[in-house]
């Protein structure tokens, strides 16, 4: 056990830095200049004037249509989200529905767009959104980070998938990738709306606090804490973005070690690159997460079933592994051979969807 919890904190350590920024700075590459500074209120919609159809991660198929929708979640924050339908979609009769949120930091143009475009195909009604704060989904400040909130912006897609007449309302599941499987694990657990669940390369941010020693913790509550007295004083969340905003790098930069080369595979590079995908929060935004477990009642779910989906060689399969234990049956952890975290993302020769389809479908019955 404590040989598991070190290399989960070593694993939430990175992403700390690499993606929430908030206790250490990421290193610094040629491109930081123009990425890396603390961005001011009425720049941070940070693709608000640029076409949004032109940073699609993939191409969507003949056969779908994809129709671009806002509704409010229950705070009173409008969410921007993309419905994927089939063009044959008849709708004199109903359908069953799923729910994707994005990779922690990403949004619905990158994983959530691609999931959605395959299912559509395989008769599904699909939402993918933007989480509040982030993307083109609104809420100030920009960037903000919330494990409840994040966690009611999947319920939000139900309330909307639930008002559309051609989806039946007893057939919605939903689909988290990476952080956003902590959180659609947490939605579930308090809507009984999502019938089933599937989770990608998942990641719980939550357990941070879960696993660091108490030293750790403190001084990282102590530095956060310290940063609202900045943030108060200048006016604005402190923010540092990780990824170019402008374009894609053409190639990795030189000084990038660990997990950061995997990260910039997929943000910094054309082959996931978006620019409101910036790969981080504001530096306060951990904060909750350190008093918040996302999977406290994840047994809950049961009797309605979950699919846990990660890669052989994931850095991140021990969140999987660790998840599924927890959960109650019906249950099942899926293994993708020669997948890493990333592949799960956007890599459709190896996302399972056969497995997805049989999985909600079977649980839709």
């Amino acid at each position: 056990m404590k040989r598991w919890k070190a290399k989960i904190l070593s694993i939430l350590l990175m992403v700390t830095m690499v993606t929430v920024t908030a206790c250490g700075t990421q290193q610094q590459t040629s491109n930081d200049i123009q990425t890396s500074q603390i961005m001011p209120t009425s720049q941070q919609t940070e693709g608000e004037n640029k076409n949004m159809e032109e940073y699609y991660i993939f191409e969507l198929s003949d056969a779908v249509d994809r129709t671009s929708v806002h509704y409010k979640n229950r705070y009173g924050i409008e969410l921007s989200a993309d419905l994927y339908t089939s063009k044959y979609l008849d709708k004199t009769q109903t359908y069953p529905a799923i729910v994707i949120g994005p990779p922690y930091g990403g949004v619905k143009e990158q994983g959530p767009g691609v999931y959605a475009n395959q299912l559509a195909q395989r008769g599904f009604i699909v939402l993918a959104f933007d989480p509040s704060y982030n993307g083109e989904s609104g809420g100030e400040p920009r960037h903000i980070s919330s494990p409840e909130i994040f966690s009611e912006d999947f319920s939000a897609g139900v309330d909307y998938l639930g008002s559309l007449d051609y989806v039946n309302r007893e057939q919605i599941g939903a689909i988290g990738i990476c952080g956003s499987g902590g959180f659609a694990l947490s939605a579930a657990a308090m809507d009984t709306r999502i019938k089933a669940v599937a989770t990608a390369a998942m990641y719980d941010i939550s357990a941070m606090g879960n696993t660091m020693d108490n030293e750790s913790r403190n001084a990282m509550i102590k530095s956060m804490s310290e940063q609202r007295w900045q943030d108060f004083e200048n006016g604005e969340a402190a923010y540092t973005r990780n990824y170019p905003l402008e374009a894609p790098l053409d190639e990795l930069p030189e000084d990038l070690s660990g997990l950061n080369i995997e990260w910039w595979t997929f943000y910094g590079l054309k082959r996931g690159w978006h620019p409101n995908s910036g790969g981080s929060f504001t530096d306060t935004s951990m904060l909750p997460f350190t008093n918040y477990s996302l999977l406290n009642h994840i047994d809950s779910i049961s009797p309605r079933p979950i699919l846990f989906i990660t890669g052989d060689i994931a850095h991140s399969k021990e969140f999987s592994e660790t998840a599924y234990q927890a959960a109650e049956e019906p249950k099942e952890l899926y293994v993708v051979p020669s997948a890493m975290h990333i592949d799960l993302y956007d890599d459709t020769n190896k996302i399972p969807f056969d497995k997805l389809e049989t999985f909600f479908k079977d649980a839709f019955k």
